[in-house]
């Protein structure tokens, strides 16, 4: 049963939720356990391929209907000049490339492309920019003082071009065991995981068991190879197992 609802929000409702601004995205995080790079990735290749099919319904509706009333205003004489089939042809392609919808489902087409290709390749996991505006702007009306359009764009292309660095830099790291450190500050014990390669669903503040141990992920940071993820976690007195706790095996002492 956890497998077919691991299913369903990853192939079914995952994709059209990834449709959702970042915001939006982030409140269903704790409700529902989605991977967000698969359900990214589909939704922007079901984007492309909707746009596509509704690009060739719509050639098919548009471009007979406009040759049929070329021809008719030709026959009628309203167009004084005959028309030839190529002219004819050339006159229906111009009205369909002009027309505002078939602006809107390449639209659609590009930003499918865009969304697949930053989920699958750069963990860019952007909402479509319709549902985005609609946000933005029910967010400016809430809290006007707060609403920051422009840091925010800054914020997301900053986001966009670290994921792309952050590709780069690991493409040529080996892939190497985690290193452990634990320690004790103020009472507290901390625990601090180096990997060579990011933890999927590590946000804080996830609950990890290590081991048999329960901490909670209080910070997560990027330094330098070959282990260049740092997860500092902080040990909870107790813990209790569930479907959103995160596993995690020590490696064996080299």
């Amino acid at each position: 049963m956890n497998e077919l609802a691991q299913f369903f929000w990853d192939f079914l409702a995952g994709p059209f939720l990834a449709f959702l601004p970042a915001r939006w995205k982030r409140r269903l995080s704790d409700r529902v356990s989605i991977d967000w790079r698969r359900a990214g990735t589909l939704s922007g290749l079901y984007e492309l391929i909707a746009a596509v099919v509704g690009l060739g319904y719509w050639y098919m509706i548009e471009v007979p209907r406009r040759m049929s009333q070329i021809m008719d205003a030709v026959g009628d004489g309203h167009i004084p000049l005959g028309m030839d089939d190529h002219q004819v042809n050339g006159a229906a392609l111009t009205f369909f490339y002009l027309s505002p919808l078939t602006w809107l489902l390449f639209f659609f087409f590009f930003e499918g492309a865009v969304r697949l290709c930053g989920a699958a390749f750069t963990e860019s996991f952007q909402g479509t920019l319709p549902l985005y505006l609609v946000e933005r702007l029910a967010f400016c009306i809430r809290h006007p003082r707060q609403a920051r359009l422009g840091a925010t764009v800054k914020e997301t292309a900053g986001s966009i071009a670290a994921s792309v660095h952050e590709r780069v830099m690991v493409a040529g790291l080996k892939d190497v065991p985690d290193e452990l450190e634990y320690s004790n500050t103020a009472g507290d014990e901390w625990l601090e995981i180096r990997s060579s390669h990011r933890k999927q669903d590590w946000l804080e503040p996830k609950i990890v068991r290590v081991d048999h141990l329960y901490y909670r992920l209080e910070q997560t940071s990027v330094t330098n190879p070959p282990r260049p993820f740092l997860y500092r976690l902080k040990r909870l007195p107790a813990g209790v197992p569930g479907r959103k706790v995160l596993l995690y095996k020590s490696p064996p002492p080299t």
